[in-house]
């Protein structure tokens, strides 16, 4: 059933796509593949990858963690996701930036560029925020879609206003220990690392691993509200079971509609991403489906109307980023899943 899923990933390890990584398929709730594949890197004697194996999820953080303390909050009856950004954030102001909302900041229509190298002119999560309030923005806000890293960092400054607790502690508490995601966590602890898989070679840094890959994040302390979040395969799936449920056991169904749902002229959710074309998770994916990426390489999908759970968790950036290969590969291994499933029927 699995055999040409097998066969790219495997193929994508020897064409030196990525050197290892972890796939997990559930349908219904049932696990019926969670397989382990390659190394920790390209060295023959490297440790293999196994299916606990932790990896560093990247922008997964958006949505597991950030994304998931937007929707407690917004339950709570403490977050209004069309009010101005400012009143809750008044460090956030001048021109355009009064008409940003907490939906715009969700929706990637903000107005505020996709990335900066934060991490060159400040240190620490308190310097990094003041860096964002001086980007002007590049459109008016909700009148261009663009990914932003800016935009999520500023989001978790909301939001840790609101709550009065950190990101990591509040979503610690309300997501991670509900559903036993028992290694989840922000900047794991030196004894974690022999699980982990190592990242990238980095000049500044040497060889990234066990601390956060992503350069603002690292130097906001490793806990930031667009990257940080290290995680395994099995704990992604309960994750996302919870949301291919509607909730259960975390949020009522209709708040998952809403934060899942495609934002009128966008091809984006609120946190989440959706099929279109050329999108990560193939081309079978239905359109209630959701998900989101990660720059290391790794991702989450969810088809609700197939109770679908997909999970693939690589270090494609492992030794250089500029490596090849991974982000074509990553749609055909969706496609081959879909294929196996309907074929099995």
């Amino acid at each position: 059933m699995w055999d040409r899923v097998v066969y790219l990933t495997e193929k994508g390890i020897s064409d030196g796509a990525f050197p290892g990584g972890v796939l997990l398929v559930a349908v219904g709730g049932e696990v019926l593949l969670h397989r382990a594949f390659g190394r920790f890197t390209y060295g023959t004697d490297s440790t293999s990858v196994r299916p606990d194996t932790i990896y560093d999820l990247a922008s997964l953080t958006k949505v597991v963690a950030t994304t998931s303390m937007a929707m407690a909050l917004y339950e709570d009856g403490k977050l209004d996701l069309d009010e101005k950004v400012r009143t809750y954030f008044p460090e956030f102001e001048g021109g355009p930036r009064e008409l940003v909302t907490v939906r715009h900041l969700l929706a990637h229509s903000s107005g505020l560029p996709a990335w900066t190298d934060i991490y060159r002119r400040a240190k620490g999560k308190e310097e990094s925020l003041r860096c964002i309030c001086e980007v002007p923005l590049e459109a008016q806000p909700g009148k261009r879609t663009v990914y932003s890293d800016l935009g999520m960092i500023l989001l978790g400054a909301v939001l840790e206003r609101i709550s009065g607790e950190p990101l990591d502690s509040f979503c610690r508490r309300r997501i991670f220990e509900p559903l036993g995601m028992e290694d989840t966590l922000f900047n794991p602890p030196p004894s974690l690392r022999p699980r982990i898989a190592p990242t990238e070679v980095v000049p500044d840094r040497g060889l990234v691993w066990g601390e956060v890959h992503d350069e603002n994040a690292w130097a906001m302390g490793g806990v930031a509200p667009h990257a940080g979040l290290f995680g395994t395969a099995g704990d992604l799936f309960k994750f996302a079971r919870m949301m291919s449920d509607g909730g259960t056991r975390l949020f009522k169904e209709g708040t998952v509609r809403l934060f899942t749902s495609r934002v009128p002229g966008s091809k984006r959710a609120l946190g989440w991403d959706k099929p279109s074309e050329g999108c990560s998770c193939g081309r079978y994916f239905s359109p209630s489906s959701f998900g989101h990426t990660g720059f290391t390489g790794t991702s989450v999908w969810v088809d609700p109307e197939r109770s679908l759970v997909v999970v693939l968790l690589t270090n494609r950036v492992h030794p250089s980023r500029e490596r090849k290969g991974f982000l074509s590969l990553r749609p055909l291994i969706h496609d081959a899943v879909v294929e196996a499933l309907e074929t099995s029927k």
